[in-house]
């Protein structure tokens, strides 16, 4: 999949030059310019989510999700997955490991909806994109959203 996106955005990139290669290089300039004005905030996102899996092993949060469904379990998945960043390719995985250990769907399905909807992770660099405002009921509604559709995703598993 990522070669395909790859080969798409080159073919895109060519495409451009094609057209109008001014417009392309003041496009590439804007991305690089935008891109260096943002890598000190995904360093430090890095770095925090770094030290977070450091002190928080997977055996301890499968502890949390396991046996009967309480509300404890749920907001405790919830706000772990809000203040994780983890990609996709490695949540998906450690969902359904959690899963075969025992742990319920509602939980983890918490878990990951709150991951992949709420950033709290990235709330200064959502601020400064976005502003406070938005940032904030943007947070608020997918938090009560992806708790909402956890909930149902345990009704029907």
């Amino acid at each position: 999949m990522a070669v395909f996106i790859n080969l798409t955005a080159l073919a895109a990139l060519l495409i451009s030059i094609f057209f109008s290669q001014t417009k392309t290089k003041q496009g590439i300039k804007k991305a690089l310019i935008k891109a260096l004005g943002l890598a000190p905030q995904m360093l430090i996102i890095i770095t925090a989510i770094g030290l977070v899996f450091a002190f928080l092993p997977p055996e301890l949060i499968r502890s949390y999700l396991g046996g009967e469904l309480d509300l404890f379990q749920l907001l405790f998945s919830a706000f772990f997955g809000a203040l994780m960043m983890i990609p996709s390719l490695i949540a998906l995985p450690l969902a359904g490991s959690l899963i075969e250990a025992g742990a319920s769907y509602t939980p983890v399905a918490a878990f990951i909806t709150t991951l992949t909807m709420v950033g709290f992770v990235t709330l200064p660099v959502e601020i400064k994109e976005l502003g406070k405002k938005i940032t904030f009921y943007r947070n608020c509604l997918a938090f009560v959203f992806a708790v909402i559709i956890s909930l149902l995703i345990g009704v029907i598993m």
